[in-house]
């Protein structure tokens, strides 16, 4: 946070007030990433059910990733921009409400266009809230905690997989997929209460604008971070999307088999997310790389090994440890990127990350319906491991770049 933001005077009283007060926001930010997963992924674990009620395929199916993806990448940029002076704990809360809003609309829809405007207003709450509300964390604290305020946020994502994915494909195998996602809506009630009573006043430390966006795509790290996430987000979601039906029909597992591996796969994925906060810290370039390394070499290796169930679900829960480390890995080397733009850079990341996610699960339908549900794991594990690749080439390199303001700076 600028030493002269509005917010500072609070935000330097908080702790002395009551030093639970700002980990107690930063936790109410981390819930919001929670909800938001478990919104945003719930139909990985309920595809096939979803499929066979709505009549269509599993490439079909596969619109519900897509679609959210896509009005989160716009809206990535234009939530940033448009909220210009607006007290981020009331833009926050307003991207929550549509949270809840898009889980009711799916889990009364009518229809399947229905269910793709729901999914639409959830992409304009997830391309929102990950750019503004990650960049919350580390105002929130002191300085010297920001990179565990970020952890937490994260680890909101990986408690998402944990408890949400698996816990929404188990309550969709018991009562149906429409009480998930009424399940969900109600998850996303109790968070905006929580955001409103526990997120602090928070003016934005500068109105971020349009013209400011192109700026930071001269600047070289920036410019590279943003490569790396669309090969590794286009890997991830070009697999991850179809997991279900690959564990079903290539692996042979019971539904109830795959709810518990996907519940594995989070727990993995919180421990990764905890080894990535860390290994971030000692280089950012190594986590990287070692991440999308691990995650592409797993998703290759499953159509290699993965009709034995136990190389499947070891693999898997490697897979899953990859993919904790995923968000932390690539928003800190943005951030370190353009530190002063912090805001613009994670719009900027937040669409680059929700067009690849769409663009992966589109692909990876595509493929499915065609070639098999196998292709899609070729398919993701080939971009990721490109990911690493680009890293590795090119991120050793100490360019010198400037600051929107003029000022040369060192990447």
């Amino acid at each position: 946070m600028l030493p002269n933001s509005p917010s500072a005077p609070a935000s330097a009283a908080a702790p002395e007030k009551s030093p639970l007060a700002p980990w107690l926001a930063v936790l109410s930010v981390g819930i919001g990433a929670f909800a938001l997963v478990t919104s945003e992924f719930l139909p990985v674990g309920l595809l096939p059910a979803m499929a066979a009620d709505l009549g269509i395929s599993k490439g079909q199916a596969g619109l519900m990733i897509t679609t959210p993806g896509v009005i989160a990448a716009f809206a990535a940029v234009f939530v940033t921009v448009g909220s210009g002076r607006l007290d981020r704990r009331f833009v926050l809360m307003a991207l929550t409400a549509l949270l809840v809003l898009s889980n009711l609309i799916v889990a009364l829809a009518p229809s399947f266009a229905w269910i793709l405007l729901g999914r639409a207003l959830l992409g304009i709450g997830v391309g929102g809230f990950w750019a503004i509300g990650t960049a919350l964390g580390p105002r929130l604290v002191a300085p010297q905690h920001a990179a565990k305020a970020m952890s937490i946020i994260f680890a909101g994502v990986s408690l998402g997989t944990v408890a949400g994915v698996p816990a929404g494909a188990l309550i969709g195998e018991l009562v149906g997929w429409r009480v998930a996602f009424g399940g969900a809506s109600a998850i996303a009630v109790l968070v905006l209460l929580a955001q409103a009573m526990l997120l602090p006043p928070m003016a934005p430390t500068q109105a971020i604008r349009l013209r400011q966006l192109p700026a930071l795509l001269g600047i070289p790290k920036a410019r590279l971070g943003l490569i790396a996430t669309a090969l590794l987000f286009v890997g991830q979601f070009a697999a991850y999307t179809y997991i279900t039906p690959f564990l079903t029909q290539v692996s042979n597992m019971s539904a109830t088999t795959v709810s518990a591996l996907l519940l594995a796969y989070g727990v993995t994925g919180f421990i990764g997310n905890i080894l990535g906060g860390w290994a971030v810290g000692r280089s950012e370039r190594g986590t990287l790389i070692a991440t999308a390394l691990v995650l592409g070499l797993a998703t290759l290796a499953l159509p290699v090994f993965g009709a034995d169930p136990l190389a499947a679900t070891l693999l898997v829960g490697v897979w899953g440890l990859a993919f904790g480390a995923m968000p932390i890995s690539v928003q800190t080397w943005m951030y370190k990127a353009a530190p002063e733009l912090m805001e613009g850079s994670s719009a900027l990341f937040v669409a680059t990350a929700q067009v690849a996610l769409a663009s992966g699960a589109l692909f990876g339908g595509i493929a499915v319906d065609r070639l098999g549900v196998s292709s899609a794991m070729l398919l993701g594990g080939a971009f990721a491991v490109g990911c690493a690749a680009v890293i590795w080439k090119f991120g050793h390199e100490r360019a010198v770049a400037r600051r929107a303001g003029g000022a040369a700076w060192e990447a």
